[in-house]
């Protein structure tokens, strides 16, 4: 059997080492970088969150806009609207929660701390049920001037449907 020279051996121990060194400064830097790289997404998962309330506050401000105006007109004036409803909505409610005659359009969307409202409000009666709204998606919608309101026929009101 064959001895090693001391001075393989040495070189053995310095390859050794120098592998052990690679080794401890990769898991180093994956140590750190895994952190962040979970930092990272929560923030894209917020960001993702804050885009939603946007496109929902720019969809609940241009239904607003356009009830103002076939208000204003009064019966029998109608419009059909294109509107984009962002990821994350759950819910949209004309008139007040129920649905029923009111002066607000409200988003309900859906986030990691529970449902966030985006209200608009409307200087005229609105009323009218988009719930059936909830993907994302563009949806067609019908906004009428109505002398006698479908959901309280004793007031003038706007009422918004979806086409299908």
């Amino acid at each position: 059997m064959r001895m090693r020279s001391s001075k393989g051996l040495s070189r053995a121990r310095i390859i050794a080492q120098s592998s052990f060194e690679l080794l401890v400064t990769l898991s180093l830097g994956l140590a750190i970088l895994f952190p962040l790289i979970i930092i990272a997404f929560i923030q894209l998962s917020n960001a993702n969150i804050s885009v939603s309330a946007i496109q929902a506050q720019q969809s609940a401000s241009k239904l607003a806009g356009i009830v103002a105006l076939i208000g204003a007109e009064g019966p029998p004036a109608k419009q059909f609207v294109q509107l984009q409803i962002p990821p994350g909505v759950e819910n949209i409610y004309i008139g007040n929660n129920t649905n029923g005659v009111g002066h607000s359009i409200t988003l309900v969307i859906r986030t990691s701390n529970g449902p966030s409202y985006v209200t608009q409000y409307t200087p005229i009666n609105v009323s009218g049920n988009l719930g059936s709204i909830v993907n994302q998606g563009t949806y067609l919608v019908n906004v009428s001037a109505q002398s006698a309101c479908p959901t309280k026929t004793s007031l003038q009101c706007v009422y918004l449907v979806p086409v299908t």
